[in-house]
């Protein structure tokens, strides 16, 4: 079922090819180990990365620097592609990036359109997701009342600040539940967070999930991407989580950055996903050589990272615009990409 999903193959070996600058090599390499995971995080180390190299570029003779320099960042986003498949974040930052290169005027001095490309570069990175996390928090604290009991899945930094910003705020006394999951454990990082914040937090698996639920007033989940077709793509096991507090009339809401927002369909999480590291699965704990499971030829292990929220268990999309119902998702991704246009005709 899931053959056509290509195998993580880990951390790949330094290329030699001098078309990869080496800010791009080490940004691979991160991605590949783990060291840097998350939408967010991803998408901002990229953007970092490609302004570097931009700031070390040059232009060869007889070249244009906007033509050139998107041939030149080609096989650099394929190899970042290759040590771990890009996000639907990466795919919007990236494409921007490309707009801003493609929109550099071909009489500007070399040296001014560099700066003018890395501070377009500097914008996308404060407007798009720094200021759009701020204004997320801001809109999310308000839907927080005393008394309650928020549930969140594994760690979103979005929900992170969401939760900081509440309790600095002192909107008045609730109490977090994280719930979290093997092989990522990304809860335990949050549960730090936010008892060195003073917020009162109980750390629970996936599978104690039914016996905490009933007592949750509100679920707060982070989104890897919002799809046209109100479903969301998130870390795997939102789903359970959102069937869970559907089951008990709890309202669902998904803090997402709009630049995470994605034209394409998707109605399940087998045509596209991705594949984590198998052995991730094994714990050391359980006593059990890696080598030993390999082994068996009856067994496969499979490691999503993903599943796929249907629209009827998303309550509310939390924005940097405001609260948007999921219906409302191809209304804004229509108007922004209008507006894309609209500036691209300038």
């Amino acid at each position: 079922m899931f053959s056509h999903l290509e195998q993580n193959r880990g951390v790949l070996p330094l290329t030699s090819k001098g078309d990869i600058h080496p800010a791009i090599l080490a940004l691979g390499r991160k991605y590949s180990s783990g060291e840097v995971t998350g939408a967010t995080a991803r998408a901002v180390a990229m953007l970092m990365a490609f302004k570097q190299v931009v700031m070390d570029y040059s232009t060869p003779p007889d070249k244009m620097l906007s033509w050139d320099l998107d041939k030149r960042l080609r096989p650099m986003m394929q190899y970042l592609i290759d040590c771990r498949p890009h996000s639907v974040s990466m795919g919007n930052a990236h494409k921007a990036l490309r707009n801003i290169i493609a929109k550099s005027p071909p009489s500007l001095p070399e040296e001014e359109a560099k700066a003018s490309i890395v501070d377009k570069i500097k914008e996308f990175i404060n407007t798009r997701i720094t200021l759009a996390a701020n204004e997320i928090a801001k809109n999310a604290i308000t839907k927080i009342r005393d008394g309650d009991v928020i549930l969140t899945y594994g760690r979103s930094s979005l929900v992170e600040s969401v939760l900081v910003a509440a309790q600095q705020a002192k909107r008045g006394s609730f109490r977090v539940i994280i719930v979290d999951s093997r092989p990522g454990v990304e809860g335990r990082q949050l549960s730090e967070t936010l008892s060195a914040e003073g917020i009162p937090c109980t750390y629970v698996l996936l599978t104690a999930i039914s016996y905490i639920m009933r007592e949750v007033t509100k679920v707060f989940i982070g989104a890897s991407a919002m799809m046209s077709n109100g479903a969301v793509l998130s870390r795997v096991g939102t789903a359970v989580v959102a069937m869970m507090a559907r089951s008990h009339n709890l309202p669902i809401m998904f803090c997402c950055e709009t630049y995470k927002f994605c034209e394409r369909v998707q109605l399940d999480s087998i045509v596209y996903n991705e594949l984590g590291q198998p052995d991730d699965l094994i714990s050391d704990a359980s006593g059990g050589d890696v080598d030993e499971f390999k082994a068996l030829p009856s067994l496969k292990l499979l490691n999503l990272r993903y599943d796929l929220t249907p629209i009827k268990y998303v309550t509310l999309v939390i924005t940097e615009f405001g609260f948007l119902p999921p219906t409302s998702v191809p209304v804004l991704i229509r108007e922004m990409t209008r507006r894309e246009d609209k500036d691209e005709k300038y």
